[in-house]
């Protein structure tokens, strides 16, 4: 039930290790993803957002501003188990909301080739080449981010 499941902004130490183990989980043990190239050093500079549910914390991401109103969104990531139960569209919300709120006009991301079309149910648009990027392809994205309606 979609209701049950709720995005939160990370604000302390133990949410923050649970949007690590949760990365781990997803990049490192399903996907192969090295810890090095999981682990690049940024998070410190990312707000970071964590899915929570009955059981649980099931996902997370992080955004980040990489230039002057243009926010990154990166490491979405959703426990096997959990996917298509629309967790991964409530993450993508709550980041473009951050990116917002951190003065951002527009965002990217680099998205693994086959969640594109996930992505672009939420009106991303692809851009470029596919690339390679800790030995998954992918490609970036953009979106025009408007400010929220309100009222």
């Amino acid at each position: 039930m979609p209701t049950s499941w709720r995005v939160r902004l990370v604000t302390d130490e133990p949410g923050l290790e649970a949007c690590r183990a949760l990365r781990r989980e997803v990049f490192v043990q399903e996907q192969g993803v090295s810890e090095e190239e999981e682990w690049d050093g940024r998070d410190g500079e990312s707000r970071h957002l964590l899915a929570l549910g009955v059981s649980g914390p099931v996902g997370t991401a992080r955004v980040r501003l990489i230039g002057p109103h243009v926010a990154k969104v990166e490491r979405v990531a959703v426990r096997k188990a959990f996917r298509g139960r629309g967790i991964g569209r409530l993450l993508m919300e709550a980041a473009e909301r951050t990116a917002r709120a951190l003065g951002a006009r527009e965002a990217v991301l680099g998205a693994q080739v086959t969640a594109l079309p996930f992505y672009r149910r939420l009106g991303w648009t692809a851009e470029g080449p596919e690339f390679l990027d800790a030995g998954i392809l992918h490609r970036r994205m953009r979106k025009t981010l408007f400010p929220e309606e309100t009222g």
